[in-house]
C-alpha cells in the first residue's frame, strides 16, 4: 500500500518536463526549401513537490532523454511555413520518503512522438534561398500547434509511464521583434488533453488546459551564432481522476540560457540551462541539454 501510494504521487513527474520547454527562435525566419535533422542529449534533475498534508517527503527525479528529430521549411499560400517531428528514449527515476519509508521507481523506453506545424503570417512572406539572402529583420507574428501522440511505452498496470496514453495539443501565438543585434521574443499557449480511459487499474484519468507563457531576450553575436535569455511560466493542469478533482494546480516558473555555435555552413551545436525558479506543484528541476543540428537546401 506504501509502494502505491507513493506512485501515484509521483504520476505528475511527466506533465512538467513537458511544460517546462523554453523554445528561443521558434518562430525565426528561413528560406523555402530548409530542412533538419536534430540529435540531442538532456538530464534533468531536481525536486518534485507535493501537497504539504500529505505523509509524502524529499521527492526527487533523475531523468536522461535522447531526442532525434527532422523539420522541413516550406511556403503556404504564399507564407512560410514548418512542420517537424521529434521522437526520444527516455530513462528516469523517481525516489521519495513515504512513513519514514525510502521508494525508488525507474524506468526506461521510448517516448511519446511529437509533431509540431507552425506558420508566419504576419512579416513572413515565403522566400527562396536567393531572396532570403538579402533580407533584412523585421518583426513577425506567428502560429503553431504541437501534438503529442500516445505511442510512448505505456502499461495500464503501472502508474507511471513514459507514455501518456492519450493525445495533448498546444496551439500557440508568438511574436518576435528585432532590435539591432538583440531580438525580443514572446509567446503564449496552452496545452489540451485528451482523456486516458486506461489508467491504473481501469481508471479514468482528465487533466485540465495548462496554460503557458514564454519570453527570450536574444543577442546575435555573429551570423547564425547567438545567445539567449529565456523565461517561461505556467498554470493550470490540475487532474480529475474517477471524478474526483485533485489538489494539484500548477503555477511555476522557470529561467534559462541557450547558446548556438556554427561549426561548418551547414552543421551547429546548440547548448541549453534551464532552472526551476518558483513552484506550487510538480516539478522544480534543473535541465542541462546539447543538440548537434544538420541542416541543408533542396
Amino acid at each position: 500500500m506504501v509502494r502505491l501510494y507513493f506512485l501515484f504521487l509521483a504520476l505528475p513527474l511527466a506533465l512538467p518536463v513537458s511544460a517546462q520547454e523554453m523554445e528561443p527562435r521558434a518562430y525565426s525566419r528561413a528560406p523555402i526549401g530548409t530542412q533538419f535533422v536534430l540529435f540531442s542529449y538532456a538530464y534533468q534533475t531536481g525536486d518534485v513537490l507535493t501537497d504539504a498534508s500529505l505523509p509524502l517527503k524529499d521527492v526527487k527525479v533523475k531523468l536522461n532523454a535522447g531526442s532525434m528529430g527532422y523539420g522541413r521549411t516550406f511556403g503556404l499560400l504564399g507564407h512560410q511555413a514548418n512542420v517537424s517531428i521529434f521522437s526520444s528514449y527516455i530513462k528516469g527515476r523517481a525516489s521519495g520518503t513515504v512513513f519514514e519509508e525510502r521508494q525508488e521507481v525507474t524506468r526506461s523506453g521510448i517516448g511519446d512522438l511529437r509533431f509540431r506545424f507552425s506558420t508566419v503570417f504576419v512579416g513572413g512572406k515565403a522566400l527562396t534561398p536567393g531572396e532570403f539572402s538579402s533580407y533584412k529583420p523585421k518583426t513577425v507574428v506567428g502560429a503553431s500547434v504541437t501534438v503529442v501522440a500516445p505511442t510512448g511505452q505505456y502499461d495500464p498496470r503501472r502508474l507511471i509511464n513514459l507514455g501518456s496514453n492519450r493525445w495533448s495539443f498546444k496551439p500557440d501565438v508568438g511574436l518576435s521583434a528585432p532590435f539591432g543585434r538583440w531580438t525580443m521574443e514572446v509567446a503564449g499557449g496552452v496545452w489540451l488533453f485528451t482523456t486516458n480511459d486506461n489508467f491504473f487499474g481501469g481508471s479514468r484519468r482528465e487533466q485540465k488546459p495548462l496554460a503557458s507563457l514564454q519570453a527570450n531576450a536574444i543577442y546575435t553575436l555573429r551570423r547564425r551564432m547567438w545567445l539567449s535569455g529565456n523565461a517561461t511560466y505556467y498554470s493550470g493542469g490540475r487532474t480529475v481522476v474517477n471524478g474526483v478533482i485533485n489538489n494539484d494546480r500548477q503555477a511555476n516558473s522557470r529561467v534559462g540560457a541557450t547558446f548556438s555555435l556554427p561549426v561548418s555552413q551547414k552543421q551547429s551545436i546548440k547548448f541549453a540551462w534551464a532552472k526551476g525558479v518558483t513552484s506550487r506543484f510538480g516539478g522544480k528541476l534543473n535541465t542541462f541539454a546539447i543538440a548537434w543540428q544538420y541542416s541543408w537546401f533542396d
